[in-house]
């Protein structure tokens, strides 16, 4: 092998190992060319939240728990809507119920049996709503527990964060990606000397992580986080290239 290759294989190796805390990754082929890992990260703040509660109501039968129900649904709109929100950002599902039983055992020993006995039905309807106002949103989904100290049978949940124009951002962020190798893989050849990079060969797409703001979590699977108001995106990609004297 030419000294040239030598002294940069051996300087590849030394960069590998001090840029592997910054999501750089460098091969050295035989074929003279250098595979590098590249990335990009990028701070958004979410534009849509997606909130829901839910009501839900017992009764003997299922008559009078789903008249109990939509007597709570009709209160809880009325609240949400006091508070700002509108009929295009709420949605409400169908009503869905269950049995609910109490198992009596009856006998002793051998000849114990056990039964289930029917102590009515349980009626739920899931309140959803869907906003661009993300601090109206946020109040309400704190506020809307006011309800039960009126006798409202209401449960929130916490809130979920989106970033809508997140399809357009990701084809920047994988541009800005590509360049980024490049810039890697020539500030490390030029550090070694021997060689000068060549052509773009191959770019392949790693995953996307979405992250709450500040977090260094990294899945091979990519995460996607819907919890956080702030939120950091991190692309990877891998390109390869020539490599020539």
């Amino acid at each position: 092998m030419h000294a040239g290759w030598v002294a940069l294989s051996l300087g590849l190796i030394v960069s590998t190992a001090i840029a592997a805390q910054s999501w750089v990754r460098v091969r050295l082929h035989r074929d003279h060319s250098i595979e590098v890992t590249g990335s990009a990260r990028r701070r958004i703040v979410s534009d849509l939240i997606e909130w829901k509660a839910q009501v839900a109501t017992e009764g003997m039968d299922r008559f009078s728990a789903y008249k109990r129900l939509r007597e709570q649904v009709d209160r809880t709109l009325a609240y949400l809507k006091e508070q700002g929100v509108t009929d295009a950002e709420l949605r409400v599902s169908s009503a869905s119920s269950e049995e609910l039983t109490e198992t009596e055992y009856v006998g002793k020993g051998e000849d114990r049996i056990e039964r289930k006995i029917s102590k009515g039905s349980r009626i739920s309807q899931e309140i959803a709503v869907s906003s661009k106002e993300i601090k109206k949103i946020e109040k309400v989904s704190r506020e809307v527990t006011q309800l039960l100290a009126s006798g409202v049978p209401v449960s929130s949940e916490a809130p979920s964060y989106y970033y809508t124009q997140l399809g357009a951002l990701k084809i920047e962020m994988l541009a800005e990606a590509a360049k980024d190798c490049r810039t890697r893989a020539e500030r490390i050849v030029s550090s070694t000397g021997g060689a000068q990079i060549g052509k773009l060969r191959r770019a392949d797409m790693g995953v996307i992580n979405i992250n709450p703001a500040n977090s260094t979590d990294v899945s091979n699977e990519g995460n996607n986080d819907v919890s956080s108001l702030d939120k950091d995106i991190l692309t990877i990609v891998h390109c390869s290239f020539d490599l020539s004297q």
